[in-house]
Order: C-alpha cells, then sequence, then structure tokens
C-alpha cells in the first residue's frame, strides 16, 4: 500500500495507491493500512500547518498573525503503536553532519533504520532532481555506506535488504 501526497508519479504496478492531501489525512491512512510486515516513510510531510481562523480574516491595515500546529509525527507514531510493523525505515534528507544527523534521528523517532543522505549543495541538486544518490543506511548497528548509484539501484539494494531481515526474523526459532 502506497500513501501518497499530491504527487503526479505513476503508481507502480501490483500497488494498492491511497492519495491524500494532509498530513493528517496521511497518518490516518497510514494507520488505517496497519498491521504490515514493514513501513517504508520515504518523505517527510511538513512539521507545521496553519491553525485555522476561528472566522474569516478581512483585510486590514497589518498582515494577518498566522498560528502555527505542529503536523503528526508519522514515523515516530508507528514506532510506539501497538501494532508496529517489524521493519520501519525512515529516511533522513541532510545538509551537514549527515550521519550524527540520522543517527540521532533514527533513536529519537524509535526507527529500525534511517537511510541519509546529503542534500547541500551539488549533492543536494543531484539527488533532488537527478536519478542518482548516495546514501548512508543508519541501523542499531552501526552505518553502512553506499557507493553513488542509480536511484534504481538504491531502491533494488534497500528492497532486498528489507526482504532478508523481515526472513531471518519471521525465521528464527521460538
Amino acid at each position: 500500500t502506497l500513501v501518497a501526497g499530491p504527487v503526479t508519479l505513476a503508481t507502480p504496478a501490483g500497488v494498492d495507491r491511497i492519495d491524500e492531501e494532509t498530513a493528517l489525512e496521511m497518518a490516518a491512512a497510514v494507520e488505517a493500512a496497519l498491521p504490515v510486515d514493514a513501513a517504508i516513510m520515504v518523505a517527510a510531510v511538513a512539521d507545521w500547518r496553519v491553525d485555522a481562523a476561528a472566522h474569516k480574516i478581512k483585510k486590514g491595515d497589518a498582515a494577518p498573525t498566522l498560528t502555527l500546529i505542529e503536523n503528526p509525527d508519522i514515523l515516530a507514531s508507528l514506532a510506539r503503536h501497538a501494532q508496529r510493523p517489524a521493519l520501519l525505515i525512515g529516511f533522513a534528507a541532510e545538509t551537514h553532519d549527515v550521519i550524527a544527523h540520522a543517527t540521532a534521528k533514527r533513536t529519537r523517532k524509535g526507527a529500525d533504520w534511517i537511510i541519509a543522505n546529503d542534500v547541500s549543495g551539488a549533492q543536494g541538486m543531484s539527488v533532488m532532481g537527478g536519478d542518482a544518490n548516495s546514501v548512508h543506511l543508519v541501523t542499531e548497528g552501526g552505518v553502512e555506506s553506499w557507493a553513488t548509484m542509480p536511484k534504481t539501484e538504491v531502491a533494488a539494494r534497500l528492497a532486498t535488504r528489507i526482504a532478508t531481515t523481515l526472513g531471518n526474523r519471521t525465521h528464527q526459532p521460538a
């Protein structure tokens, strides 16, 4: 099941897609999709949203004051959920101290893995708009840095690692 925000990307074959607009809708759709073996949270929604005004805001002499409300942290919520996935994976797009920030994020959010990449400067331009990426797989056991490769290869390698990890967890003696 793919819970997606407003994007124009095609839905992969064999995937059930749920399109949502807001962080609250996405959080509800993710929870409704449980239980799952693995959750791969590839992009964060906005950290904040504007609080709805109690009444229409009229034009005046000054710009209105907007109050911000924190959006739900879907990754952290899944980590604490009674139906927590066996494998919970988040992503971290960082501009500096990539591994340190990703390691702290993994612990803070309660994820099993964080896939981190550097989106600063020239690296960021190639990652966000290009077809290649270099990532760091951050787990409880440490950090594994992968060489730059096509994003499809990153995805295939990650899918293989997920399948192997889930297979090892389900075949352990009781």
